[in-house]
Parts: C-alpha cells; structure tokens; sequence
C-alpha cells in the first residue's frame, strides 16, 4: 500500500494510528482468549478509537482546501508583504491569455497565488503558459499546480518558493537496513505464526520451525510482491519512493502487512493510478497460484462429516464464501467438490487465501488504500471522497448487521489510510480508456473476492451447496 509522506506527518502518521488502535487491539485480544470484559470498558475503548484524532489535530499543519490544494493554517506568508503579493497576483491575472485559461476568480492563500477559471487548452499547456507568465513577474519558474473545483471549473496554484521547496523536499529517505530488519522480523513472526496455526509452539518445540515456513514464506512472498509491483512502478515513472516497510507483529497473523512510502506530489492521475493498481495486480498474481497450490495440499470435508453447518464451519472453510475463492478451488481441486462443501486449508492454501483478503482491502475504494488511488484516478478527487465515505459507511453497516469483524477494519482503514493523499500536480486530465477499463477491472476483482457464490450458481460450476 502507497502511503503519501505529506499526509502521513512525514512518516509519524502509522506510530500514531496504531498508539490509537492499541487500546482496540487489546480489547480484541481479550475477546479472543475468553476474558470478561466490563460493557462499560468496551463502551470506552470504542470511545476512544472514535475520537482520539481530535486530539492529535495541531494548529499550523497541512491541509487540503476546498478547491483541492493544500493550505498551511495558521501560519504567516512567506515573502513579500500581502499588499505586493496581490499586486504580483492581479497583475498575473492581467498577463494570462484567456484562450488559454479564462479567469472567473483569484486569490492569495497561505500557499500560493490561485487563479479560478476554465480551461480552453491542455492542461499541461496551461501549466506552462502560467509559469512563463509568472516567471516574468517573479523571477522564478514555479510547479504550477491545477485541481478540480466542484463546479466543474479549475483552480491553478502557483505556489510560493517556501511552500514549493517544502513539497519537492519531502522525497522518502531510504533505509534499508530498517527495510531489512522489518523483513526478516515479519518473516520471523509469520513463520512463528504458521507453526501456532497448527498448534506448534515455536517457543517450546523450535526444532519444528519448518512447520510455519509454507504460511511464512508464502504470506511473505505476496506482501513482498504487492509492494515491489508499487514500487517497481514508481520507479518507472521517475518517482522517488521507499523500500518496503514490513510491519511484524507478534501474534494473530504475524503481520499487519506492509507499505511504501511516496512524496507528497506526483505529476499526473495517471502516475497515481498505475503505481495505486500495480500493487494489487502483482500480489494477486502470487495469491492465486499459493490458494491453488495449497489447496491441492488441503483436506475436503464430507457433507456427512459432520451433522450441521456449524460444526463444518468449526472445521474448514467454505468455497462458496467467495466467487473467486471457489472457482479457484473449482480448478485446483476438481471433481473432489462436488461431494464435499468445507475445506481444511493447508497453511500455504491459508496464505493464498489471506492474500485474497489482502487484495480486498487494499482495493476499497478508501482514501490513500489502493483503491482510494484508482477511485481518485477514475472520479476525480470530490467524487472520489465521496464513493470513500459510502464504502466506510457500508463496512460499518454491515460490521453492525453482519460480521462484527468488519467494525474493527473500518476502524482501521478510517485511522490509518482514511485521509485522501495530496492530488496531482495535473489534476484533471481524465484516464485513458485502457486505464479506465483496467480500473474497473480491479474494482470488479474487488466484488468477486468479497461477494459470497450465489446459490444458484453453485451446480453450474459443478459445486455441491448443501443450503438447497
């Protein structure tokens, strides 16, 4: 998962986020070893996790304003007094071609100087005209931003030189030695992980280790292939980015995933989109090939192995849980499901299958998710926010009428990535058609993995459904 350095306090944002969550996780962890919990503390906790951002809000930070580009509150203009920063702007205003951008409205922010108005070029020949112009006027060649308005019209920043060197110096620093360190500890945790999964203790029989490598290596291998099909692809289009940060943790899962980190500004929508999509491409490209593999290696349970559906869903997993999950089982196991419903996976099959669910969340359509990329690439940034708040607000409804775990991941994709990054340097040129089919394809990926097999699809795929 791409993370914004601009949005993310420089890299303090996922210490922060998860100091917040830890109260949640604890409570979780109780939950999950039998303790009784007060319903007051819960009522608190839950409390806590809801509120405790208003608490981190500081005066004089970064935010994105109304017309799409960022504004410092609080904080003094730079350079020259405000009554010559308007002359300059006015006078701007005064040097613009209107075949090339027609001006409706100005302005002089903390940033910068905005121009409103419509476009009636390229964007990045307007860019370039309004660079000249302001060059002329300031000596100094400027990144002229444009962003999106919500009444269809664009507003153009030409950003002041503190604020310009403040963005362009914000590149991720790299640290490899910490990449590394992180790797070999989530490989640690992993494998520790894979071993409990089939009542191994690491701790006290550690001469049966290779017993967690297939989950290890294999949830490993799909993190470490999701952030390098980012990464790579950054590095593609010029942009400078981190190594993977792996995040070990020392129980559940053995890891709470992994992420790079990207400067704040990227020049295009489409930079944005193919370094948002290339992630949950290549890591599904593992993901499938490690479910099919290990489910080849996995047990399939009888309709009569067991009496009722509950006692299955004690034992195993069931293939209908997910359209792509059971045509993926369809291919691998074959015949073998057609007298069986439940399947025990196979540590490497349960990484396969973690690695779905990885994909999945990644690909909500969710502020700085992947998915939040590409809905921002595809809709545009106010549109996008938009479809964000619904598919939060959908995770919740159905975390309260249908699996409670679903609670905790909204919770945990609003604190940690629920904050839409900083746009595009351009940002109004749309996708082309091959990436607009391409991010509808991804979103579509999206609704095979979490949808659940239609009953009556089931028989025409050759699938035993025992609920008709």
């Amino acid at each position: 998962m791409p993370l914004n350095s601009a949005n993310q306090d420089s890299g303090r944002g996922w210490p922060a986020a998860f100091a917040g969550l830890l109260p949640l996780l604890l409570l979780l962890l109780a939950f999950a070893a039998g303790i009784q919990v007060p319903f007051w503390l819960y009522l608190l906790v839950l409390a806590w996790s809801l509120t405790w951002p208003l608490f981190r809000a500081r005066p004089g930070r970064a935010a994105v304003i109304d017309g799409g580009h960022p504004a410092v509150h609080d904080a003094p203009i730079p350079g020259h007094s405000v009554t010559h920063q308007r002359e300059i702007l006015h006078r701007l205003a005064d040097a613009i071609d209107p075949t090339i951008l027609e001006i409706a409205g100005q302005e002089l922010t903390a940033t910068g100087l905005v121009l409103r108005g419509d476009l009636h070029a390229r964007p990045e020949d307007v860019q370039r005209h309004v660079a000249e112009r302001a060059e002329s006027l300031t000596g100094r060649r400027a990144q002229v931003m444009i962003h999106e308005e919500d009444d269809g019209r664009v507003s153009v920043l030409i950003p002041h030189a503190d604020f310009e060197r403040l963005l362009l110096a914000a590149v991720p620093p790299r640290r490899p030695l910490v990449n590394i360190a992180l790797l070999v500890a989530t490989l640690a945790t992993t494998t520790f992980a894979g071993a409990a999964h089939q009542g191994i203790n690491l701790f006290d029989q550690p001469e049966a280790w290779t017993a967690g490598l297939p989950y290890g290596i294999g949830v490993m291998l799909i993190l470490g292939v999701h952030e390098m099909g980012h990464y790579l692809t950054a590095r593609y289009h010029g942009v400078p980015v981190s190594l993977p940060y792996f995040i070990p943790v020392p129980f559940a899962l053995g890891t709470f995933g992994a992420f790079i980190r990207l400067p704040p500004l990227l020049k295009a929508r489409r930079q944005l989109f193919d370094i948002g999509v290339a992630g949950p491409l290549a890591g599904l490209a593992v993901a499938i090939p490690a479910l099919a593999l290990g489910l080849q290696r996995s047990t399939v349970l009888p309709v009569e192995a067991a009496g009722a559906a509950t006692a299955h869903m004690a034992q195993g997993v069931s293939v209908n849980a997910s359209i792509l999950f059971a045509l993926v089982s369809k291919a691998a196991i074959g015949e073998s499901l057609t007298t069986g419903h439940y399947v025990v996976l196979h540590p490497l099959a349960f990484a396969g299958w973690l690695g779905l669910m990885i994909t999945a969340l990644n690909l909500l359509p969710v502020g700085q998710l992947d998915g939040g990329h590409i809905a921002h690439a595809l809709f545009g940034r106010r549109r996008a926010q938009t479809v964000g708040n619904a598919t939060l607000m959908a995770l919740v409804g159905l975390g309260l009428f249908v699996w409670t775990g679903l609670l905790f991941w909204a919770l945990v994709v609003f604190f940690i990535a629920g904050r839409p990054g900083m746009p595009p340097m351009e940002d109004v040129t749309p996708l082309d058609p091959r990436r607009r089919a391409l991010a509808w394809s991804s979103f579509a990926l999206l609704a095979l993995i979490l949808l659940p097999l239609p009953h009556a699809i089931s028989p025409e795929i050759g699938l035993h459904c025992p609920y008709v």
